[in-house]
Order: structure tokens, then sequence, then C-alpha cells
């Protein structure tokens, strides 16, 4: 194409290129570029080159979570669930570390570490915290969970009332419709909840020593249905810290309302045993 040194700078159509295609003249040559990259370009400028978009990929397994399911619980690789609290056949639950825990909260994860749920503590006044903070009195102190999906959203409420004795957890949908109970029946030696509904027994939680670290779950003809193990989460956060790691395995796809008892079951566990804080008291 001739050119003169008259001719304004600007774009021109290409008349040997594509019909989307222009030629720019900077009033010394010409480049050619497509229609889009004309578009990114701020007016009477020459386009910018456009750097190919690389695909976003998803995040991939975190080690450090198939670590704590498959060497520190025991249970083995297995293929991919549903993804979510009811759905998937393993739940990895870590509690948030902190020196001393004013709002239980936790953080619960696939097998892979894929984050598909949590729990936080609601409710609380600013004077039941400081008590928190200076004594041990928790066991005496009504406590109120929200158990959440991916997407922040209540999928059950916990309330653990202030317990003397035994604990009780009541268990009931976001509406406030009830799902259940489960109770401590015994005090001494291997501590046993029982897990109930519509006022009959749906199943059990049964420690497998006094020390109550490690639970299997069983259904009403005490056939077992998933297990509880406690993880350890290290020396260090072990005595300074009030973190509690545990990995729940459901065997199987199980009916309600025992699926929202166990699910509710693995994620309190803590909360229903919890003496105190080890707060300053």
């Amino acid at each position: 194409m001739t050119t003169h040194s008259n001719t304004p700078a600007g774009w021109y159509p290409d008349p040997h290129g594509a019909p989307r295609t222009l030629r720019y003249w900077d009033g010394a040559q010409w480049t050619q570029h497509t229609h889009a990259d004309q578009q990114a370009a701020p007016a009477g400028q020459p386009p910018q080159p456009q750097m190919p978009q690389m695909p976003q990929q998803a995040p991939g397994p975190d080690p450090r979570v198939q670590r704590q399911v498959q060497q520190q619980a025991g249970v083995a690789a297995g293929g991919p669930g549903g993804g979510s609290l009811f759905t998937e056949p393993v739940l990895v639950v870590n509690q948030k570390a902190k020196l001393i825990e004013l709002t239980n909260e936790y953080t619960v994860m696939d097998q892979n570490g894929h984050q598909i749920g949590s729990v936080t503590e609601i409710g609380q006044s600013a004077l039941k915290k400081v008590a928190r903070f200076v004594s041990s009195l928790d066991q005496f102190m009504t406590h109120r969970l929200e158990i959440r999906d991916a997407h922040g959203q209540p999928q059950l409420v916990l309330t653990r009332p202030a317990k003397f004795f035994k604990s009780r957890v009541e268990v009931s949908r976001p509406d406030g419709s009830p799902v259940g109970e489960i109770v401590q029946q015994n005090m001494i030696g291997k501590i046993n909840f029982a897990m109930n509904a519509d006022g009959r027994q749906v199943g059990a939680i049964k420690a497998e020593n006094w020390r109550a670290w490690n639970f299997a779950i069983v259904d009403h003809a005490d056939n077992e249905v998933a297990r509880i193990t406690k993880t350890w989460e290290g020396l260090a956060k072990t005595m300074f810290t009030t973190a509690d790691n545990y990995v729940l395995q459901i065997h199987y796809q199980l009916p309600e309302p025992l699926l929202s008892l166990v699910v509710a079951t693995a994620l309190t566990v803590d909360t229903a045993l919890k003496q105190d804080s080890r707060g300053l008291g």
C-alpha cells in the first residue's frame, strides 16, 4: 500500500486482510492488528500486545490433610464423595488453634483438604467471653454452635445446655425444627452417648478407651456405621493451644435422622466432652 506524508495517524481497514483486520498508521509505518486488539487499545493509540490467559486450575489435594487421614487416622484413600457435609465418606474436623479458647471454631474438609464446611459458636455475650477467659467454667455455660456449608449457609444448629455431670446436645435445623439429641450415658469408664430422635434411640457413640479419644458410632442394632479418630496435632499445639483435630469415617450412606446426628456428633464431640476451656482459672 502506498503512503503519503499527509496520511493522518489512525486505524484503516486492511483491503488484503480478513474482514475484522485493521492496519494502524503511526506516521512512519504500518502495523496490522485484529479488530479485538483495536477494541482493547485506547482511541488513537496503537494496541498493546495481549498475553494469552492461562486457564484457572482448581487447588490440588493438601498433603497435610491426606497424611492426617491416611497415616494418623488410618483411613484408606477413597474415591470422591458428593462434595458436601452430608455426602462425603470422610470429614476432617480441625479446630482453630488458640492459646485460650473464647469461641469454638472448626474447619471441616474432605479427605483431600478441600473445605466443605465450618463450625462456629454463636450468641456469646461479652460477659461470657470474659468469664471463659478468667475461669474454667465452660461446663456450667450453655453453648450454641452453627454448622455451615462451604458457602457459609447454616445446616444444623447445636445447643449444649449448661452441664453439671453429663452432657446433652440438642440438634435442630436452621428453622428450629428438631432433629434429635445426643445424651451422655455414663461418667465412669468408657464414655457412651445415645443418639435419640422422635422419642427413640437411633444410634450410639461409644468411646474405645477411658480417655475418650476415639469413638465407634453404631446404629440402633449396634452395627458400626462410622468412626471418629482423634489425630495428633503436635506437641506444641497439644500443650499450649486448645486445638483438637478429628477424622470422621462414614462406612456407607446413612438414612436420616441418623446421618445428621452422626455429622453433628463428629463436629461437636469436643464441645460435648469439654470440661473447661483451658482458661486462666
